[in-house]
């Protein structure tokens, strides 16, 4: 079968039509999903601890099993990672997915043979979407560019692989798109980002590209030295079949403007929302920045609104009871055994029929140092708006309270590294600080209070959040700058790799 044939627009409403059809009923299958969930665990060691009976209900679940991160988690991953069996899931893991936590250093996420698949099919369907909306498949035909983590396996003192879920991933991307895929696997196995760029950037810049996927501040330092590289216009020259751009992990929003320079023009784009612990949800309308909710992805969700979150007791929703507008955290049950896990991620629902979302921001990372609840919708929503007002292209930011001042009230700093500065920084300033006021009544009071100074920015050098990222050991891949945080600590190291 030809690769035209095999993803033509048919194939694509055929599938995507087979989707729609297995969630008429939302809350039917989700339903489903936690009882074959507890059905398959009950006699795994977590399922034992906590009494898993097939004949429980929600409610009983939620009463036997708390909502718990990666530290509570710890004592069955151990013995998971250490090789033993039925732990967490029935049998062992196919994989463990290593991922850098920000209290809990490295983790080991379990994925199970019977999770696999759904990271795939949900990829796919986000393609499959596109096209049956589309009604042609015009990246189809040439070669498509997938920047992400060495697929490079490794294996624990078990026996057991393990890698990272980009890495992993690359192993059951589907033969059709195997054929025209780049970069080869000898140079997506290089270790060191920069080099690694460098060397995607020699191996594909006299191919016909027409798809390009991965985070958007990896795939802007990939377009910065193809440009470099080639001295030719991206559009017009080097690539001009580009059509499709495939993201995931960060909002787009604030770097749109600087891929429209670099590129030469706006092309379409497709935003996912994979992580280690399942795909939560994809884009499955053009030009929409709503995620539609994978409701049939071996997953079992639950809600618990964010202010709620840190209290002893927060009531835990199903999709049933949520409701449009509010900021939830995310926590999953999946059927690679996890269980009422939190991801640290918040949602907010935009669609009630289909369910679907917008992911607003971490739980651990905003900013309320003297009560305003910022999130990082808010701080990326008023960066947008400002850009789209005043102009000026962004590379990076962040956000931090600053509350040692010498002279005068305290304020939120935004250290921002720019690649074109806004003719007027003060107006800009201001706009932010309007936006943020229009979006969060908490920060408004406070700045009409004169207990805040309006926002104030710092001017960054080139090269300063890469020089702070690699620092990290964080370069490169899946990772990603947070926007915001409730101290100085990352804003600190930030400006001293500044000076570096």
């Amino acid at each position: 079968m030809s690769l035209k044939s095999s993803i033509s627009v048919p194939y694509a409403k055929w599938q995507i039509a087979k989707a729609k059809k297995a969630i008429q009923d939302p809350i039917g299958t989700q339903e489903r999903w936690f009882k074959t969930l507890i059905s398959k665990a009950k006699n795994t060691q977590f399922g034992k601890d906590h009494g898993f009976h097939e004949g429980w209900e929600i409610k009983d679940y939620q009463e036997h099993v708390a909502v718990r991160d990666y530290e509570d988690l710890k004592k069955y991953t151990d013995a998971m990672v250490k090789g033993e069996a039925d732990v967490l899931w029935p049998g062992k893991p196919q994989y463990i997915c290593k991922t850098s936590g920000t209290t809990s250093g490295t983790k080991y996420i379990p994925i199970s043979k019977e999770s696999m698949p759904y990271h795939i099919t949900a990829a796919r369907n986000a393609l499959l979407s596109y096209i049956a909306e589309k009604g042609k498949a015009p990246f189809v035909s040439g070669k498509m560019i997938f920047l992400q983590g060495s697929p490079e396996m490794n294996r624990l003192d078990s026996g057991l692989l393990y890698g990272r879920l980009s890495g992993i991933v690359a192993h059951h991307v589907p033969g059709y798109l195997q054929r025209n895929r780049l970069p080869s696997f000898e140079t997506n196995c290089i270790k060191d980002w920069e080099e690694k760029v460098a060397a995607i950037v020699k191996e594909t810049a006299k191919e016909d590209m027409t798809l390009i996927s991965g985070i958007p501040s990896w795939v802007q330092m990939y377009y910065e030295q193809l440009l470099e590289y080639t001295g030719k216009s991206i559009v017009s020259e080097v690539f001009p079949n580009l059509s499709l751009f495939v993201y995931g992990g960060v909002n787009f929003e604030p770097y749109r403007a600087r891929f429209n320079q670099l590129v030469g023009k706006e092309i379409d784009s497709i935003e996912t929302y994979p992580a280690s612990e399942g795909f939560i949800a994809y884009q499955d309308q053009i030009g929409s920045q709503d995620l539609l909710l994978n409701v049939d992805g071996g997953i079992f969700f639950e809600f618990i609104k964010a202010e709620e979150f840190h209290t002893d007791q927060p009531t835990r929703y199903t999709l049933s009871e949520v409701e449009l507008g509010v900021n939830y955290a995310l926590v999953m049950s999946t059927n690679a055994g996890l269980w009422s896990y939190s991801i640290g991620d918040t949602v907010r629902f935009t669609s009630l029929s289909p369910y679907r979302i917008r992911v607003s921001g971490r739980i651990k990372h905003f900013t309320s140092a003297f009560g305003e609840h910022v999130i990082g919708e808010e701080v990326e929503a008023a960066m947008s708006i400002a850009l789209s007002k005043h102009g000026g292209v962004i590379s990076e930011f962040h956000l931090a309270p600053q509350v040692q001042v010498s002279e005068g009230l305290p304020f939120h700093e935004w250290l921002v590294e720019w690649e074109v500065e806004p003719d007027d920084l003060s107006a800009f300033a201001m706009t932010i600080d309007q936006e943020m006021c229009r979006q969060n009544v908490y920060y408004k009071d406070l700045i009409e209070g004169n207990i805040l100074q309006q926002t104030q920015i710092h001017n960054l050098p080139a090269g300063t959040f890469r020089r702070f990222m690699e620092s990290q050991g964080k370069l490169g891949g899946q990772n990603k700058v947070p926007r915001l945080s409730n101290d100085r600590s990352m804003a600190d190291q930030i400006i001293d790799a500044k000076r570096s």
